[in-house]
């Protein structure tokens, strides 16, 4: 998968700009035996493109084993509440 950055729109804050790939998985888990036993190898590579206000407030929110264990795909990310109050914010922020 091309993991370069790309434009276009950001599926949570909806904004319109730069997107930067997000491993649903963090790379830091793939080499943990709970992880290696639980998904394939592009199970764990799979991942979403998201503007960088959005990604860096993920990381934030959760560390890497809370975002691997419970937040390993977009559905789930807008489903927290944390992460909607995050989303909203962004999505009234200018594009720069």
């Amino acid at each position: 998968m091309n993991q370069s950055k790309t434009v276009g729109t950001c599926p949570m804050c909806q904004r319109e700009t730069g997107l930067t790939f997000h491993h649903l998985i963090p790379k830091k888990l793939h080499r943990r035996n709970r992880f290696k036993k639980q998904f394939t190898r592009e199970e764990l590579n799979q991942g979403i493109y998201i503007c960088r206000t959005c990604h860096s407030g993920i990381h934030n929110l959760y560390d890497e084993m809370t975002l691997g264990s419970q937040y390993s795909s977009l559905e789930s990310l807008l489903a927290d509440s944390a992460v909607q109050r995050h989303v909203a914010w962004v999505a009234k922020q200018k594009v720069r």
